[in-house]
C-alpha cells in the first residue's frame, strides 16, 4: 500500500515495490492533481512569506514610552507617553499623548511627507516640519517656527521593528528647549 502511494506519487513504479502493488497506480489523469497540488502549496507559500516584505513602513502603528530606557532634559521629565502612527498616499500622521512629572497631558499631531514642509494644523512650539527619509527604518526632521529652524528629531525604528528611538534636540512639546532621547516599544 506504501509502495504504490509512493508510486503514484512519484508518476512511475518503485523497482523494489512488488508487482502487483506497481500496477495499481492511479489513472495519468490523477497522477497530474497531485502535481497541481503541490504547486499550489508552493505558490501559497511564497505569498505567504513573501507579504512582510510589501508589508507598510515600520514606522507606522501604536508605540509605548519606555520612561525608564528615556532621556529627558532637566525639568521636562515624562511619565507616560503614546505615539500612533498611520500613513495614507505618502502623508504620514503622528498622534501623540505625553505625560509630564507634574502629570499634566501634552498632546499633539503632526504630518509629514518625505521631502516636503508640511504646515502643521495644530499650535505648538513648531508651525512646519521638514521630513528626510534616510532609510527604511531612519528619518530625520526640521521643525520650523515662522520659517527658522528651531528644532531637530532624529528617529530610528530598530531593525526587528519592536523599539522606536527618537532623539530630540532644540523646541521640545512642552515649548522649552533641550536634549532628550525617548525609546519607545512597538504594541
Amino acid at each position: 500500500m506504501i509502495f504504490g502511494t509512493l508510486a503514484c506519487i512519484l508518476g512511475r513504479p518503485l523497482r523494489f515495490a512488488p508487482e502487483r502493488v506497481a500496477t495499481k497506480s492511479k489513472p495519468q489523469s490523477l497522477k497530474g492533481d497531485n502535481v497541481k497540488k503541490v504547486l499550489s502549496l508552493i505558490v501559497l507559500a511564497t505569498v505567504f512569506f513573501a507579504s512582510p516584505a510589501f508589508a507598510a513602513d515600520p514606522i507606522v502603528g501604536a508605540w509605548k514610552l519606555n520612561v525608564a530606557k528615556s532621556k529627558f532634559s532637566a525639568g521636562a521629565a515624562l511619565t507616560a507617553g503614546t505615539r500612533v502612527y498611520t500613513e495614507a498616499n505618502g502623508l504620514y500622521t503622528l498622534d501623540q499623548k505625553l505625560t509630564g512629572a507634574d502629570g499634566k497631558e501634552m498632546s499633539n499631531r503632526v504630518q509629514y511627507r518625505d521631502g516636503k514642509e508640511e504646515k502643521q494644523a495644530t499650535a505648538g512650539p513648531a508651525d512646519t516640519t521638514l521630513a528626510k527619509k534616510i532609510d527604511a527604518n531612519t528619518w530625520d526632521f526640521d521643525l520650523k517656527k515662522d520659517g527658522k529652524v528651531v528644532g531637530h528629531v532624529h528617529r530610528v525604528v530598530s531593525a526587528d521593528g519592536k523599539t522606536l528611538t527618537v532623539h530630540n534636540t532644540g523646541v521640545l512639546l512642552s515649548g522649552a528647549t533641550g536634549d532628550e532621547t525617548l525609546v519607545f516599544a512597538k504594541q
